[in-house]
Order: structure tokens, then C-alpha cells, then sequence
């Protein structure tokens, strides 16, 4: 035995099967972390460039939509606060997204809307039904997408280079793509989020997240930005270039446009962290909220977070993110019935497309987390992270 329940025999297959994407050139490296009953593993493998230092266990890496449960979070506390309300319409704050027209069809003109039924919620936002999001299908031909993205509103891999208000201000011109609470459309519920979070509190987004969060849970190297004296351990990102079938820098950590804070952080997909960050965080959700003596959120808060919050109805179109055997909660997907290995019944949490996966499995006391810096090509994630979760799973020796 390793201890927690893993095997060191099987554990030790963990190295192998993360460094043959390595040595593929697939990734220049990659840090990986699993945590079970009290016991935790870490592998570094590769560089955190091609011909660069070695990968450490605490490197920085762009983390991208493993920022969704992080905003969650910080809703929530405000939420258990009463500073904001599940069910109450979001307008108050939020102006921008009061009194909205409706979309009549997906293949609608921008201008050919009905009136929304109701205003939107808090819980809208959570759930990412508010009414926008990401529409899946390439290349984008409705003119909702078109729209989106003539104001640089389409949800994509750069991050938003205007102010939080200018970004409100934008998507306060489209109309919604379906009505308030019918529908579940990927990652704007997040960025939306985010703003709310620094109205509703007062404080910058930031601020917020390093005084509640951070700093509590001693996620020292977690923030927008990476900071002058760390950036030797920030991780170069890459992307693979289709005309030459290679992969290309999409931020060079020696030139990093996360080296300076942002002028919007994004809720949905800004931040960085590190795998012993993130793992402080996904195991106070695991404490039911508790990190060491200091309580975070209580536990039926954590418990309506990571549980089922979709219809049938509202899953329709989303087969491509959940398949047939996951929905989502608040920030995270969760896993409704084994379909895999490594799909447990309650399994919470989600991936990063800049390279990142992180999920934790109450049934199991396992939090698992890879970061590389190799951008998702596809929505389907790659198989590093198949093998990654395969690995951790075989591994356990109950």
C-alpha cells in the first residue's frame, strides 16, 4: 500500500502513461496531482517550455474554465450573506441585462425577438440557463454568432481585452438566445458572474476572490495575473498551428499577457493556479465547506453546488459537454451515472482548455488534478486526460 487506498504497484503506472505524451512531443510537460483518504501524489514531467527548465510541482499554469467553480464559490458566499438572492432577478446590479427581447428561433435575425418571460436570476447565472452562452456549431452560422462576435463577445481561447462595464454594456445590445431558465449554454453565466460578484460586494473581482478565498485557503500563487518575482515558474502555453501541424506558442511565459492584471477578469476562464492551490481549494469543498478550523461555505451550500441542477429540457443540445451520463450543478459538471472507470455517481468539477482537468469524487475522497500548457483542439478532451484519470483510478486498491 501507498497509504489513502492507492496501490504503489498500480500508482506507479501514473508516471508512464502521463510521460509518453511527453515524450510524443504532444506537451513539453505537465504536473499531475491525486489525493486520496489523506494521501497525495505528485508528477512533474517535462519543461514548462520546449528546451526550457524542468516542470516543478509549483509551476503556474493558466487554469481557463477551472475558473467556473472558483466563481461559483464566491457566488454562493454572497448568496449565504443574503447579498444576493438564488431567485431573485440579477437587475439591481446588473441593469444591463434587465427587460430583455428573446430570440425567436436560434435562426433568428438579431431583431426578430419577443419579450423574455421573466427577468433573470442568480440562479440563471449559476446554471449558465440566463439565456447566453456559446453556441456549438462550426463554423458559426446563425446570426446570433455573428453578432456576438462582430462585439468580441464569442466565447473562444483569448480573453477579453475591455473593462468589465464595457463587456456588460456589449452583451446588454444582443438579445438572449433562449428565454430565462429554458436552456443551458456554455461559460458567459461565468464572466457575468463576475461582475456581479464585485457589484454585489463592492470590491474588485480580484480583491474579493484573494480576501474570501484565496488568501484563507493559503492559494498563494492563484490570481488574474502572474506577478514580476513568480513568472520564472509560468508555464508557456501552446496551441497546435493546422497549417503546419505543429504546435505554436499562444502565450510565451517570457512575454506573457498574464504577466499584468488584466482590464477584465474573467470570471469564466482568467485565472492561474497551481495544482497544490487548486487542490486546498477542491478539498475544502471535499470538508464540506471547512478549511483547517475556518469554515468557508456550509455544508448544504457545497452540497447544492455539486449536485444535479438541470432538467432534461435544459441539458437538450448539450450532449456534446455531458453525453449521457453527466449534468451540471454550480460551476462544475457532475457526474450522474457511471459510464467510465473513472465516473463516479456525485463526481464534481471541470476542464480547462488551455490544458487542465480537475474533478473531485466524494464517494471515493479522491481529488484528482492535471495542468498542462497543450490547448484543447477539440471539444472532446484529450487523451492525456483520459489516461490521467484512468490511471488515477486503477490505481485504487479497494
Amino acid at each position: 500500500m501507498a497509504g489513502g487506498g492507492f496501490s504503489r504497484d498500480r500508482l506507479t503506472r501514473l508516471h508512464p502513461a502521463l510521460a509518453a505524451h511527453v515524450a510524443a512531443g504532444d506537451m513539453p510537460g505537465l504536473v499531475a496531482l491525486v489525493s486520496r483518504c489523506g494521501e497525495t501524489w505528485v508528477e512533474a514531467v517535462g519543461t514548462q517550455s520546449f528546451g526550457g527548465v524542468p516542470m516543478r510541482r509549483d509551476t503556474i499554469f493558466r487554469i481557463s474554465s477551472m475558473t467556473k467553480p472558483v466563481i461559483a464559490t464566491a457566488t454562493l458566499m454572497l448568496v449565504e450573506e443574503c447579498k444576493l438572492r438564488l431567485d431573485d432577478p440579477v437587475d439591481a446590479f446588473l441593469p444591463e441585462l434587465a427587460s430583455r427581447q428573446v430570440l425567436k428561433s436560434l435562426e433568428s435575425a438579431v431583431d426578430d425577438t419577443v419579450p423574455a418571460k421573466r427577468p433573470i436570476t442568480t440562479r440563471d447565472l449559476l446554471t449558465f440557463t440566463f439565456g447566453m452562452g456559446a453556441v456549438m456549431v462550426w463554423p458559426a452560422r446563425h446570426p446570433i454568432q455573428k453578432a456576438a462576435a462582430d462585439l468580441g463577445l464569442a466565447p473562444g481561447p483569448f480573453q477579453l481585452d475591455i473593462t468589465a462595464d464595457e463587456f456588460m454594456k456589449r452583451l446588454g445590445t444582443l438579445p438572449l438566445v433562449y428565454q430565462p431558465g429554458e436552456r443551458w449554454l456554455y461559460h458567459t453565466g461565468s464572466d457575468v458572474l463576475g461582475v456581479l460578484i464585485a457589484r454585489a460586494s463592492g470590491q474588485s473581482l480580484e480583491a474579493f476572490l484573494q480576501e474570501r478565498l484565496f488568501a484563507p485557503l493559503g492559494m498563494r500563487d492563484t490570481g488574474f495575473h502572474v506577478p514580476a518575482a513568480k513568472l520564472d515558474r509560468l508555464a508557456s502555453a501552446y496551441l497546435m498551428d493546422p497549417q503546419k501541424k505543429a504546435l505554436a506558442f499562444f502565450d510565451d511565459a517570457a512575454n506573457s499577457r498574464w504577466s499584468k492584471p488584466p482590464p477584465f477578469a474573467a470570471g469564466g476562464s482568467g485565472l492561474v493556479s497551481t495544482v497544490d492551490d487548486f487542490h486546498a481549494f477542491y478539498r475544502m469543498l471535499m470538508n464540506d465547506g471547512v478549511h483547517g478550523r475556518e469554515r468557508i461555505l456550509a455544508r448544504p451550500t457545497v452540497a447544492l453546488m455539486t449536485s444535479d441542477q438541470l432538467t432534461e429540457s435544459q441539458k437538450q443540445g448539450a450532449e456534446l459537454f455531458f453525453g449521457h451520463g453527466a449534468s451540471w450543478g454550480m460551476g462544475g459538471a457532475v457526474v450522474t451515472r457511471r459510464t467510465d472507470i473513472f465516473a463516479t455517481p456525485g463526481r464534481f468539477g471541470w476542464d480547462g482548455g488551455y490544458g487542465t482537468s480537475a474533478h473531485l469524487d466524494p464517494a471515493e475522497d479522491m481529488i484528482g488534478i492535471l495542468m498542462t500548457q497543450r490547448m484543447m483542439d477539440a471539444p472532446v478532451p484529450p487523451r492525456v486526460f483520459r489516461d490521467f484519470w484512468t490511471s488515477a483510478y486503477q490505481a485504487f486498491d479497494d
